[in-house]
């Protein structure tokens, strides 16, 4: 399942249990047992047992803290944690969002703790085995905020039997893509199913493919420049014409279809595999095609994992964050879930490298890109901008239109002034 916010019916309601499950003023201990934390996070999908495991091997490890890990949908959690937090209310510790840029949100109000138990060793979280960009996302003013719970890259995932079928090859390049895209798109089957909302972003690395871009270095917006529009036009025509894919799909939608084997590709994390071996997809798994400069490029995704400011145990939230983000609990919860290691210094590892599925997504890290890193209101941005803007193009509104529609609004959510 992808990872991303998704609207749900009955989120007050659920939400309303969470606050009195637990709250960072109320966990603690008896004067004769171990320190309790609470941790909210919203990985509910096919990874979630990695996780778990992690809180359980933690527990198993020591005596003086016990840890409870509940797992709640994402919107769920983004609805409450902000004033559960503010109001010394909520968990110790959560993954507040799938959208790493939602930790600048509570930088604001002050209510996160930045994270001093930093430096070498087992005891401490060890910030330079961490990848560059994941340690600049989380700080703001030289202060460390959260760190990341997970790293993920997007790979593509096809269905061996529909190319054997269609005689046609896993691509390597864009070009390569595109064409098979609509070459498998045939007999009620989709060539390359592309979710567009509620779902981990997939056209930001279209657009990178095809040499475009979001922003500039001034968080600008660059999609109604010439290679921001031509970065977009293919894939739209692929949709509109060609019909590779349906249109307004979420990301929960777009993985039914493949797992029906109704769709040949979709680009997707980790996270996914379980689910597509589960439902019998004869699957295959392969790096994003280079793009049209011959470079690989694709999306790198983390989720945060950050402590209430009002937390009664910081000390020892942050001994678990650097259990989490430990090298032993991170080659065990890659080798569960085949997800790339968020450590540099296990790049090399052996064990990794000869997993099928670990070793896909890790050769991709180099080359990852964030989305929206830091950019002011990158989550406004997404949802009120970006998503409408791939909305709208793949209904029929031009891409001169709909990119200066979208630009407008993201300058001015971004608060850029000038170009």
């Amino acid at each position: 399942m992808h990872y991303k916010k998704q609207l749900a019916a009955v989120a007050v309601a659920a939400a309303l249990g969470l606050i009195v499950t637990g709250c960072s003023g109320g966990s603690g201990s008896t004067s004769d047992g171990p320190v309790e934390l609470s941790v909210w996070t919203g990985f509910t999908g096919g990874d979630a047992p990695g996780y778990e495991q992690i809180v359980k091997d933690f527990n198993a490890s020591q005596t003086k803290v016990k840890v409870t890990m509940s797992a709640e949908p994402w919107d769920t959690i983004q609805q409450k944690l902000p004033s559960a937090w503010m109001t010394g209310q909520g968990p110790d510790i959560a993954a507040p969002a799938s959208d790493p840029n939602v930790i600048a949100q509570y930088v604001k109000t002050n209510s996160v703790l930045p994270l001093t138990l930093t430096g070498e060793g087992a005891s401490k979280i060890n910030v330079k085995d961490f990848a560059p960009a994941l340690v600049n996302e989380f700080t703001y003013d030289k202060k460390l905020y959260a760190v990341p719970a997970n790293y993920a890259t997007l790979s593509l995932y096809y269905n061996k039997a529909l190319f054997t079928a269609a005689g046609v090859t896993p691509p390597t390049t864009v070009a390569e893509l595109k064409d098979a895209a609509k070459k498998l798109t045939k007999n009620g089957t989709y060539g390359l199913v592309l979710a567009d909302n509620n779902t981990i972003q997939m056209w930001p690395v279209l657009q990178w493919l095809e040499g475009g871009d979001i922003v500039n270095q001034k968080n600008c917006s660059v999609l109604d420049s010439t290679a921001g529009r031509d970065s977009l036009k293919p894939w739209v025509d692929l949709v509109v014409k060609d019909k590779i894919s349906p249109v307004g799909l979420t990301g929960a939608e777009a993985d039914a279809l493949f797992s029906a084997g109704k769709a040949a590709m979709e680009i997707n994390g980790p996270w996914a595999a379980p689910g597509f071996k589960s439902a019998g997809i004869d699957l295959g798994i392969v790096p994003v095609p280079v793009s049209t400069s011959g470079k690989p490029v694709t999306l790198g995704s983390t989720a945060p994992l950050a402590i209430s400011a009002k937390s009664k145990h910081p000390q020892e939230a942050q001994e678990f964050l650097a259990y989490w983000t430990g090298a032993t609990a991170q080659k065990k919860f890659s080798l569960s879930t085949g997800f790339p290691s968020l450590r540099t210094d296990l790049a090399d590892d052996a064990d990794l490298k000869a997993n099928p599925v670990v070793s896909v997504f890790a050769s991709q890290v180099p080359d990852s890109r964030l989305y929206l890193p830091q950019v002011p209101n990158a989550t406004q941005i997404d949802t009120d901008a970006y998503v409408p803007l791939i909305g709208s193009l793949t209904r029929g509104t031009s891409i001169d239109e709909g990119t200066s529609t979208a630009s407008k609004k993201l300058n001015e959510l971004s608060g850029c002034t000038t170009k």
